[in-house]
């Protein structure tokens, strides 16, 4: 196979699945790892990826640049059930205490696996996202308040000095949150800046932060920080930070679960 095939092929694998391995890629079209970390890298030269720890993810170049929910979650939904499983155990046994689910398709898969880990005959829940609202609601162990305000179209989420104001009057055991980026520098980012406060009162309001990201997210910087590294308390994903994430992370006293 010449090497334009092998781009070609790449290109469209990394449309299907939303990231490519190395390992994996060697693998499949039986080259070495050498050759694959080539490919991949004047592929980055010519705007066509972007390179991670051990793979790549599609070119998202602007950091204002955002999915629809849909495709989101689309997207490594395999990686977000198991992160969902391990963020669970953020609850521990017998849970009865407050929960807050953030916007998003990641955090959306921790809330639909929820109603099997309650012991409790009813904890309260909290979330200012209307699809997550509709799945919770259902859920007979949940007492659920929703957070209302001006909803963002794009994240069906609610935003706005009123939703700011109204977090910051909780005080929840226990908020999953999740993240377009994470960044040894920057923290957690978002590309809008309405989303990133409401995601800020979420941290400062939050007894305990586990913040819920597919490895596409590890070393992204998007327009909005909205929290350092030293306020998350978990970090739960589904591959290991590289060195210098995962330095950081374990300075700032961040908890690294792998789903």
């Amino acid at each position: 196979m010449y090497a334009t095939e092998r781009h070609d092929l790449i290109e469209r694998l990394l449309g299907d699945e939303g990231r490519v391995s190395v390992v994996d890629l060697a693998r499949r079209f039986d080259v070495t790892t050498e050759t694959i970390r080539r490919d991949l890298d004047l592929l980055e030269q010519s705007g066509a990826l972007r390179r991670v720890h051990g793979g790549a993810v599609p070119n998202e170049r602007a950091s204002t640049t955002e999915s629809s929910l849909g495709e989101r979650a689309l997207r490594h939904a395999p990686a977000k059930s198991a992160i969902a499983r391990r963020a669970l155990d953020a609850l521990g046994e017998g849970f009865r205490g407050s929960v807050f689910f953030d916007a998003g398709t990641t955090t959306a898969a921790v809330a639909a696996q929820l109603a099997p880990r309650l012991t409790a005959s009813r904890i309260d829940v909290v979330t200012h996202a209307l699809p997550l609202a509709t799945a919770l609601a259902a859920v007979p162990q949940v007492s659920l308040s929703v957070i209302g305000g001006r909803v963002r179209p794009l994240t069906e989420a609610a935003v706005g000095a009123d939703t700011v104001r109204a977090i910051a009057g909780l005080r929840p055991d226990v908020a999953f949150l999740g993240t377009n980026g994470l960044s040894t520098g920057f923290g957690a980012s978002t590309p809008d800046a309405d989303e990133a406060a409401v995601k800020s009162a979420i941290v400062r309001s939050a007894r305990r932060v586990v913040l819920v990201a597919d490895a596409e997210k590890l070393g992204r910087e998007l327009l909005v920080s909205f929290a350092s590294l030293d306020e998350i308390d978990v970090l739960v994903t589904d591959a290991a930070p590289d060195a210098p994430l995962a330095a950081a992370l374990d300075d700032a006293g961040v908890e690294v679960w792998l789903a």
